[in-house]
């Protein structure tokens, strides 16, 4: 019979997967870092720096303090690749087969990564595949701009594309990064121990990233497996019946969960987890902040659904049309989605600021949020290197001061 699991304990669970339930005892090391991109599957890659880099945010949110370098050193290293998973990701590398028929059909991608772009400008791209190949490693910094001064993300120069559409296709890979930016060289110098006869079949390859999707998230809907790792549409159309033939395999385990729409699976992993939820055993204890690009709230219909917690990324809408601000954090608290706040880390300063907090309808203003709440800011704001915290405004209004109070004490 399906495991039946009321909404706080799904919730508990999809947290808990996540390693967001509570904070180890000892202090995060570099090994920590790789085993929690593992547990995710991915880890999302933004530039966006008013507070620290997503990339870096997520394992915070997780770990607490860490050296964020640790991040670069495994990708130099080889434990880590880059590659397009739910989007441009940091991918555990013994995941590389799985993303290789990816890059045969880069179609997918958009087009600045196509065949037909490749065709046009074969001089741009050849050119490109040379000084690779005589001068190593390269950054686009490394190519001049033609022409005059571009105009930013969607007026790339044409070395640029170039790297980003053989990066695509699998020819160049990510060797390390240098200030935060790619350094590309050939796959066959990143990834020397590869050949293409080790690729397996199309379908293993789905199915095994359906399992990994199912895992991370603890407890999944059917509808949400997809966009873990972002199938594309023909793929999606493919899944409800893959997630069902792996029931019945025993490779996924049958779920039911109060007021979602649907089946929902588990993944045998995570089997003891979801029984210690379900047994109302399993009880989150971590106040933390997490990025908008945090693969908890990556679905905004999962994040609905599960956690009753609408949520969109402001920064790419119009500033009049804002609701929140430009980059809120979601607060998770104890297994909860209880608010958000706008934050910016002004790192020269030593200030973290609080533009504006915001709780969740119904979440009562209490000492103890205030307390869990400060805490986290505290921590976050040290890792930032900027441990001074101003909080204000809040709504409701009395919160700004509660947090703050708690924050000096």
């Amino acid at each position: 019979m399906p495991l039946s699991l009321s909404s706080t304990a799904a919730r508990t669970l999809m947290v808990a997967a996540q390693g967001l339930d509570r904070r180890q005892a000892n202090a995060a090391t570099k090994a920590d870092v790789l085993q929690a991109i593992r547990r995710m599957g991915a880890l999302q890659i933004d530039t966006i720096n008013v507070v620290a880099r997503a990339p870096y945010f997520v394992l915070w949110s997780r770990l607490g303090a860490y050296e964020p370098r640790w991040l670069e050193e495994l990708e130099a290293e080889g434990a880590l690749f880059e590659y397009w998973a739910h989007e441009a990701c940091f991918i555990p590398i013994e995941d590389y087969p799985l993303y290789r028929h990816r890059m045969a059909d880069t179609g997918s991608l958009g087009w600045r990564y196509s065949h037909k772009w490749m065709a046009e400008h074969r001089e741009e791209v050849e050119r490109v595949q040379a000084a690779i190949r005589e001068r190593g490693p390269v950054r686009a910094a490394d190519f001049e701009r033609q022409g005059g001064k571009g105009n930013g993300w969607w007026d790339w120069k044409p070395e640029k594309i170039a790297l980003e559409a053989l990066f695509a296709r699998g020819e160049l890979m990510v060797a390390r990064r240098e200030r935060f930016q790619r350094v590309y060289d050939l796959r066959e110098r990143v990834l020397p121990t590869w050949d293409d006869a080790q690729l397996p079949p199309k379908e293993e390859t789905q199915r095994a990233l359906a399992l990994k999707a199912v895992r991370a998230m603890g407890v999944a809907g059917e509808r949400w497996v997809a966009d873990y790792f972002r199938f594309r549409k023909d793929e999606m159309r493919a899944v409800p019946g893959m997630l069902a033939e792996l029931a019945a395999e025993g490779a996924l385990l049958p779920a039911e969960v109060e007021g979602w729409d649907g089946p929902a699976y588990i993944h045998p992993d995570q089997a003891a987890l979801a029984e210690a939820a379900a047994a109302g055993a399993l009880v989150p204890t971590l106040t933390t902040l997490l990025s908008p690009f945090d693969p908890l709230i990556w679905d905004r219909a999962r994040t609905r659904a599960a956690f009753g917690f609408d949520f969109a990324i402001e920064c790419y809408t119009p500033a009049a049309r804002r609701r929140y601000g430009y980059f809120c954090l979601p607060i998770l608290r104890r297994g909860e989605l209880v608010g958000r706040l706008d934050a910016k880390a002004h790192r020269k300063e030593g200030r973290f600021e609080v533009k504006a907090l915001y709780l969740e309808p119904g979440v009562p203003v209490t000492d103890e949020l205030a307390a869990d709440l400060a805490g986290a800011l505290r921590d976050c704001a040290a890792w930032h290197g900027a441990p001074e915290v101003v909080v204000s405004p809040s709504y409701p209004p009395e919160l700004a001061g509660l947090v703050q109070r708690a924050i000096e004490r």
